[in-house]
């Protein structure tokens, strides 16, 4: 094991604890009144909403090709994750763009946010993938996806469970559902939306939307882009175990 790797080991298993340790207070508290709040919202709406968002990550996940970059699994963990730094940087920097331009058009742009950063952040992810050597054509690998954007934007409970589905990932795959629409399509649109409601419902704001716009993006991405890399890190190394 080289020098960068043994340096990288150290990184993940310190993530992975936070992975699994369990939620403070403050977490436990927020989640509480965000399931409160999500009562309260009528069922039309939540089903709404979830048709949405499913019918948008069908779309860019499961759709047409997201990327043409080739894949090469020969190169040094290292150098795919030098690669991988100045594709966040590069989408980080997209995102923050496009937050500050949308959050600077009032209410309808803002709105428009939703879809765009969604897609942005899916193709980032379709390209870490790429890098780090894995056929985003296969299926299983499209899920792996999801995950990993379910676990960068959940709440602490739904993060660790999301978090047990991809550990040793080789038998995990064997479990999950044959069709994409088996899926808990209504967790995810609720978790993701309560995790980014308020940061984003400030975008809409005029005058301080545009710089909210591009903070907000800015750390969505960064989060975003070190949570995959930590989910392809463990893959890494479990393959290093066959």
């Amino acid at each position: 094991m080289t020098d960068y790797e043994i340096k990288v080991q150290r990184e993940l298993k310190e993530w992975q604890h936070k992975m699994i340790a369990s939620p403070g207070f403050f977490n436990s508290f927020s989640k509480r009144v965000q399931d409160k709040i999500n009562k309260l919202i009528p069922e039309r709406v939540h089903e709404a909403v979830t048709t949405a968002i499913k019918k948008m990550i069908n779309a860019v996940l499961f759709g047409a090709q997201m990327t043409s970059a080739e894949r090469n699994s020969h190169h040094s963990l290292e150098l795919k994750e030098a690669i991988v730094a100045e594709k966040i940087k590069f989408y980080r920097n997209t995102a923050a763009a496009e937050g500050g331009i949308t959050g600077a058009g009032g209410i309808l742009l803002g709105l428009a946010d939703f879809p765009l950063l969604l897609g942005i952040k899916l193709k980032m992810l379709f390209e870490i993938a790429t890098v780090y050597g894995f056929d985003v054509d296969d299926y299983k690998e499209r899920v792996y996806i999801l995950y990993i954007f379910q676990l960068a934007f959940s709440s602490h409970k739904h993060r660790r469970n999301i978090y047990l589905k991809m550990y040793d990932w080789q038998q995990q795959q064997k479990k999950f559902p044959d069709s994409v629409d088996q899926f808990d399509w209504r967790v995810l649109q609720q978790e993701y939306r309560d995790y980014i409601d308020l940061a984003k419902m400030a975008q809409l704001i005029p005058v301080i939307g545009a710089p909210v716009g591009i903070v907000v993006n800015y750390r969505l991405l960064k989060k975003l882009g070190a949570t995959a890399m930590n989910a392809y890190r463990m893959r890494w190394f479990e393959s290093s175990k066959v």
